[in-house]
Order: C-alpha cells, then sequence, then structure tokens
C-alpha cells in the first residue's frame, strides 16, 4: 500500500477493497470546539509546486480549492485525551484486539518471545505482541511519562470512534493543507521553503543514517511531546513530522486531476485512507513525506507506532435574517 516505506501496516484486511464508508461528522447539537482554532479558509493552491513528491503519491496537479472557514485541533490527539476516551466508553482499540502491532525496531522494548518478526519488504518495523496504544514501544513500554505525546496505534477506524465521542470529526484531507500551511502558500514547509529555520529544527523527523543511526539532534528517537515546536500562522503545533494524521478522504494518486474547486472530500470508494504529516521516522534518503503537500494512505485497520491524528470541526452556519 502507499504508505507501507513510511508506516508499518499489520491491518486485518490489507488485500481487500473496502466499500463506501461516509466519516463521522457531529451534528450542530454534538459539536465540541474547545481547544481548536478557526482556519480562515478561502482559496489556495493544493498540492507540490517543485516536484518533491514520489509520482506515485499524486501530489499533483497544483489545483485550486475553496473552503469555508473551520475549525482544527491545536494539537494531535494525545494519550491523555485518548486515555479519556477510553475510561469513558471502554473502547478497545483494534491494535488491542488484534494483540499485536508495528514497532520501529531500535525502540521496541519488549521480552524476545514478544517480538515476532521483521515486516517483509520494511524490515525496521518490528510485529510485536503487546504493543498498542497504551504500550507504544511494546508491552514493556508505557505512556505513564508521555501524557503529552501524541496516541499512536490508532486505526483510522478507532479516530472515527474518538471522534463520536468528543463531538469531533477528521479533517479532509484539503482541510487538513489549508491548515498546515498555516497562511503560507506554495511554500514547502509551515515557516518557508528550507527544512533548518536558522539553524534550528522546527520538526521531529529523523537525523542521522536511516534507519541504523539517529544523531537525536532534536532530542527525540520516537515520538516528540505535542507542542515541542513553535505553532505554524493559524497556531497549530506540529502538523508536519512527529506522526502521520489521518484524514477523512479515501486515498486516490489520480484524484487532484478531477479534483472540484469548491469543498473538496476525496473519491466514494477506495481501499486506502489519506495520512498526512510525515512522522518521526521520515527522512530525505527515503521518504520526504515531512512537506505540507506531501501525501500517502494506508488501510483504514492500519495502525503503528507512528500513526495519529488530529480534530477538526464545521463552523456553525450562519443564520442569515
Amino acid at each position: 500500500m502507499s504508505g507501507a516505506c513510511c508506516a508499518g501496516s499489520l491491518a486485518q484486511a490489507d488485500l481487500l477493497t473496502i466499500g463506501p464508508a461516509a466519516p463521522y461528522r457531529p451534528s450542530s447539537e454534538d459539536r465540541e470546539t474547545r481547544g481548536q482554532k478557526e482556519v480562515p479558509g478561502g482559496t489556495f493552491a493544493m498540492g507540490d509546486p517543485f516536484g518533491d513528491g514520489a509520482p506515485g503519491d499524486g501530489e499533483g496537479p497544483v489545483h485550486e480549492v475553496r473552503l469555508a472557514p473551520y475549525l482544527v485541533d491545536e494539537t494531535a490527539v494525545t494519550n491523555v485525551a485518548f486515555a479519556r476516551f477510553v475510561k469513558a466508553t471502554g473502547y478497545v482499540t483494534e491494535a488491542e484486539q488484534l494483540g499485536v502491532s508495528a514497532v520501529f525496531h531500535l525502540a521496541v522494548q519488549a521480552r524476545r518471545g514478544d517480538v515476532l518478526h521483521r515486516l517483509d519488504t520494511t524490515p525496521w518495523w518490528v510485529a510485536v505482541k503487546g504493543a498498542d496504544w497504551r504500550h507504544p514501544a511494546g508491552p514493556l513500554s508505557s505512556i505513564g511519562d508521555l501524557p503529552h505525546h501524541p496516541v499512536v496505534h490508532v486505526t483510522w477506524n478507532d479516530a472515527q470512534a474518538y471522534c463520536r465521542w468528543a463531538g469531533k470529526r477528521l479533517l479532509t484531507e484539503a482541510e487538513w493543507e489549508l491548515a498546515a500551511r498555516g497562511g503560507l502558500d506554495g511554500r514547502r514547509f509551515p515557516w518557508g521553503d528550507e527544512l533548518h529555520d536558522g539553524g534550528a529544527w522546527r520538526l521531529n523527523v529523523w537525523q542521522g543514517d536511516f534507519p541504523v543511526a539517529n544523531d537525536l539532534d532534536d532530542g527525540y528517537l520516537t515520538t516528540a511531546p505535542v507542542k515541542s515546536y513553535r505553532p505554524n500562522g493559524y497556531g497549530l503545533f506540529q502538523t508536519v513530522g512527529n506522526v502521520w494524521e489521518w484524514c477523512a478522504d479515501w486515498f486516490d494518486p489520480t484524484y487532484y486531476a478531477a479534483s472540484p474547486v469548491d469543498d473538496p472530500r476525496g473519491p466514494r470508494h477506495g481501499h486506502a485512507r489519506v495520512m498526512r504529516g510525515g512522522s518521526y521516522l521520515c527522512h530525505d534518503s527515503y521518504c520526504n513525506r515531512y512537506r505540507v503537500a506531501a501525501r500517502t494512505g494506508n488501510t483504514p485497520d492500519s495502525a503503528s507506532a507512528n500513526i495519529g491524528f488530529r480534530c477538526g470541526n464545521s463552523l456553525p452556519l450562519e443564520v442569515v435574517e
């Protein structure tokens, strides 16, 4: 699948074509907007104007998109927020049901018997028994010291369940990109075109020789707390790097050529859902998908140690007298 090089995949239905499923959108009565920032909307150029993306990702053609104002969580959903959801509902994630999830090989914290195998095409990913959102590196790890890190090992389906409880929804891919840009149209990153901004790291990605040695220049082998770097122009933290963020849309690399201008919501069918933003494992040597235009996809029941999500919401419609 599209995101296999960037996010481990231990899905239960990788080879199935999944039928249409409408992403959850709360009613005006159920909508909860606390902790969300307003994105002003408007018209922007969506896609990669630099030719940086892999041809199979479909980052072009650059096309005009027009969106009404909307709301976005200032951070990815954290472990402490997801824990509140689980406590309130008793929800069990798909990784917990499956009993195994993918962990980056240098981060594994598990007994030998719980380390099952490396993934065939991406050997830096290891299938670990007991890895889940509470145990992000394996059963010997814990989120106890990671309350403000993004929750991981969550599938698109898990994100839908959280949204229903929280009165929020996943962003469309177009909403995600406009929000991630922070008001800077046509740039590679939320702060400009250069990865290093005045010599300082502005995002959590791999530094060093991937996948064998991380220089830890930013201090993190895996996830960073969600407010570790300066926010973008809309007050949103870490829209690139750290963890992949699920979007509402089905993924199709040919979609941009047929995308409508007004409020595009992706193809009607598919087998993979869009993921955006890249993660702590992105590196120029194999995956530069930490740009605001970069896109990939994964099946909605896929989970790994670098996939999370961020919520959004529609603004209430103004009443016209």
